[in-house]
């Protein structure tokens, strides 16, 4: 049992978002099966799932040192390229988190892709190892603990971060009773190789991938990992891949996202042309917010059918920063808080359900204590003196993105070092990034880019929001990536996409 050199989790940079189907199977098979074959059938009918897709079950090693021992199950989905003259192969659709699911993008994401991308590929989803209708893991954690507010770790009103420790703990001891052999063995590096095991059962010799927020770090380490086994390589919305920090670089980063961000919806908050204006110039969008947020600590309002059922300080900043992730949710946003300033119903809360909260959680905890050592119990008063640092610094996110987590009392060291991204291997990466992210700012993307160095060419695009491709409306980041997928075609330099235009 560790002690000291520990690790930490937040939910998941998408974990408010994500929508992770729950699973089927629990069992761990005894043998492989006889091949790494795709049986395709029809997918289960569900909202918005197109017809065409299919999907499949795919077995992998629990173990890759033991590739013949036990397996578990991914799940797979594919929609075929519209013109099989036209095709050119796969592309995968790596999905963020960690804890996200892209089992149903096929439909989802592919309707929204150009007809030349649609028939240049097969579109290819999946369930990660832990997922949904993968083998699925969970921690058995209480309601209460599947709140955003216990999975980031808000420190409380007077800065202590007492409760947050105790709350880590009983995380981290949960999922060591119920999380079993399949959540130990989630890495980043794990489903490097997972991929690999799908591109082969694809039959491709190489692979096509588009990957998103977390699935920007997973597809730069199967980058890093099968280098020529890529073919055309888009990651979108990047992730510091520092391999001395990976997750907690990232969780302390939201500090630098939500100031990046929050001046658009200050600006948006104080246009005279708004229904849902909230003050008569952006400067006065902070320190309102500001106050706000400090009367909710002192005097909560009930909020029932929430999690918990109270509005309090906490819960606003975390509503906050959710609602940075895109500008579509910014009139949400400014209707919460004008009913709690002004005394008026709250709207009602928005909350997913406990058994998708259980899934993305373990998961998403799994794989950021798993890949890499973090701090362990001994250094709770430094943490505790970074939080006092961060909210003098960052008031909006109150010291929450350097704060203690399950990854403090984990009981499991990382099976294997983290991966270090190098610009060794071919020259076939494209990153495009909004200016403007809340989640993973653009601050932690230039590392990637220059982690890569001429393997790869960024796009940078002047948008707030997490999530650029066929996203947020900008025709020259889109169009960028597009020509990339389609022709191979990348920028000759680094390139800067103005803002998109009313």
């Amino acid at each position: 049992m560790r002690s000291n050199r520990i690790k930490r989790t937040t939910a998941t940079t998408l974990l408010a978002t994500a929508l992770v189907a729950t699973a089927a199977s629990t069992a761990v098979a005894k043998t492989p099966a006889p091949d790494n074959g795709l049986r395709w059938e029809t997918c289960a009918a569900g909202k918005g799932v197109d017809t065409r897709q299919e999907c499949a079950t795919l077995s992998v090693p629990l173990d890759y040192a033991d590739p013949n021992g036990p397996q578990i199950s991914l799940a797979v989905s594919r929609i075929r390229s519209e013109n099989p003259d036209a095709r050119r192969g796969a592309l995968l659709l790596i999905p963020g988190g960690p804890g996200g699911s892209s089992i149903n993008d096929p439909s989802m994401k592919g309707k929204k892709l150009p007809q030349s991308v649609r028939d240049a590929y097969d579109l290819v989803g999946f369930d990660p190892r832990g997922v949904g209708r993968s083998t699925p893991v969970s921690c058995g954690l209480t309601h209460d603990d599947l709140s955003m507010q216990s999975l980031r770790p808000w420190p409380a009103a007077d800065g202590s971060i007492e409760e947050n420790a105790t709350t880590a703990r009983r995380i981290a001891d949960a999922c060591a009773r119920n999380g079993g052999e399949v959540l130990r063995s989630i890495s980043t590096r794990n489903e490097a190789r997972d991929i690999d095991r799908i591109r082969q059962a694809l039959g491709e010799r190489k692979i096509s991938a588009w990957g998103v927020s977390y699935g920007t770090y997973a597809g730069a380490v199967y980058a890093q990992m099968f280098p020529h086994r890529t073919d055309r390589w888009v990651l979108d919305s990047n992730d510091d891949p520092d391999p001395k920090r990976v997750a907690r670089g990232w969780l302390a980063n939201y500090q630098v996202g939500v100031e990046d961000a929050f001046p658009d919806f200050a600006a948006w908050a104080a246009d005279p042309a708004n229904p849902d204006r909230l003050a008569d110039t952006p400067d006065e969008v902070r320190p309102m917010f500001l106050a706000l947020a400090a009367r909710l600590d002192r005097e909560p309002l009930p909020w029932p059918g929430a999690n918990p059922e109270e509005l309090n300080g906490n819960v606003l900043r975390q509503t906050l920063l959710d609602s940075l992730y895109t500008k579509d949710r910014f009139p949400a946003l400014a209707r919460l808080i004008a009913a709690a300033r002004d005394g008026k119903a709250l709207p009602a809360p928005q909350v997913l359900p406990d058994e998708v909260m259980q899934n993305v959680a373990a998961v998403s905890a799994a794989t950021i204590c798993n890949d890499v050592d973090w701090p362990g119990p001994d250094a709770l008063p430094r943490i505790e003196r970074d939080v006092a640092k961060s909210r003098k610094a960052y008031p909006l996110t109150a010291g929450m993105p350097v704060n203690v987590t399950p990854c403090t009392f984990w009981q499991d060291e990382p099976r294997e070092r983290p991966t270090r991204i190098t610009p060794n291997g071919p020259s076939n990466i494209l990153l495009i990034q909004n200016q403007r992210d809340v989640s993973t700012p653009l601050s932690g993307a230039l590392k990637l880019r220059e982690a890569f160095g001429d393997r790869a060419r960024m796009v940078t695009v002047d948008a707030i929001g997490h999530g650029v491709y066929r996203a947020n409306g900008n025709a020259c980041g889109d169009e960028a990536v597009t020509d990339f997928l389609v022709t191979g075609e990348r920028p000759a330099r680094d390139a800067f996409c103005e803002a998109a235009r009313p």
